[in-house]
């Protein structure tokens, strides 16, 4: 790595007490996918200090994005307690009733949670510049391409998304090959087609996702959940690695040239209704791997990341860093 990257994030790991972030949390009924989250916002200096520079009114204290700083600070600074994110959690099961469903003693998944968090935090701060800050951390721009297989007019639709989506298939494969599944153009079938705003009617077209723009910190969903009548889980094998060479996209974003540095994995265990998440996340700048399992933490290694590849102990949410382009020899 090279050495502006890591005096880049000395400062910030310096400012943020880093090295003491990993620390156990206590599971309050089926919390372990909140827990790990919040594991990986502690790893995020980019989140911390957005959140640094937030200063709410009176009526925003209980409510979302003020409880998220106040855990992510109590987490950093208080070591021996391992209850400083009750708070977050009552508060999240209080907007459980306004739609949101993030009650408690149920399994919930976690990239919904994940969505669930940053909506949340958009839609309740009342510093809206500070809000577009915060949502440029994680968005990626996408843009969906349908294109008329007669004229071949191409009607465009942008979108974005807190996380990049995934699907994977039965059998090996590889994160760039599921990338490449994501940004494949595909005829839509017999039936389903579109209006042609050139043909005046409706016409057979091809549906494709084109990457806009990709954020300095880069969540991808593998997708292990299907359903087949009724939800099973995948447990087939997908590759990732430390280092990330955003030319994977084909040069359809801007950033392809840049590459991306993994620092942290949401793991599930078990099945699709009977199920447990977990986090590996990394020290910067000492580079060394941390497994948070709610209260128990213990030390790791890549190694110890590689065997989420596949089985019942999986990758499901990774989590890359933007890194300099010189900084990844």
């Amino acid at each position: 790595m090279g050495q502006f990257w890591i005096k880049m994030y000395s400062y910030y790991y310096s400012r943020f007490n880093h090295r003491d972030y990993v620390r156990g949390l206590n599971n309050y009924g089926l919390t372990c996918c909140i827990n790990a989250l919040l594991q990986s916002f502690s790893a995020t200096p980019e989140l911390l200090e957005l959140l640094e520079k937030y200063h709410p009114a009176e009526n925003e204290r209980n409510k979302v994005p003020m409880k998220l700083k106040n855990t992510l600070c109590a987490m950093r600074k208080d070591q021996k307690h391992h209850s400083p994110h009750r708070d977050f959690i009552d508060c999240l099961h209080h907007h459980s009733i306004h739609r949101m469903h993030l009650t408690r003693f149920i399994q919930h998944d976690a990239d919904e949670i994940f969505h669930s968090i940053l909506n949340l935090t958009q839609k309740q701060m009342i510093d809206k510049d500070l809000a577009e800050e915060i949502r440029k951390v994680y968005e990626i721009k996408v843009e969906t391409q349908v294109m008329c297989k007669e004229c071949g007019h191409i009607e465009k639709t942008p979108n974005s998304l807190y996380s990049l989506p995934l699907a994977i298939r039965e059998g090996d494969n590889t994160l760039e090959s599921c990338v490449q599944s994501f940004t494949q153009q595909e005829p839509l079938r017999s039936g389903n087609e579109c209006y042609c705003d050139w043909c005046m009617k409706k016409q057979p077209t091809t549906h494709q996702l084109k990457l806009v723009s990709l954020p300095s910190v880069l969540c991808i969903h593998l997708k292990r959940f299907r359903n087949y009548g009724n939800t099973r889980k995948l447990n087939d094998r997908v590759t990732f690695p430390e280092t990330l060479n955003m030319n994977i996209f084909n040069g359809q974003s801007e950033n392809a040239k840049e590459f991306y540095s993994l620092y942290g994995v949401i793991v599930h265990l078990g099945s699709a209704f009977s199920g447990h998440y977990t986090a590996f996340i990394r020290d910067t700048p000492d580079q060394n791997w941390f497994y948070a399992d709610d209260s128990s933490v213990r030390q790791a290694t890549w190694k110890d990341v590689q065997e989420t590849y596949e089985g019942r102990m999986t990758a499901y949410l990774l989590l890359y860093r933007k890194m300099s382009e010189s900084a990844s020899g």
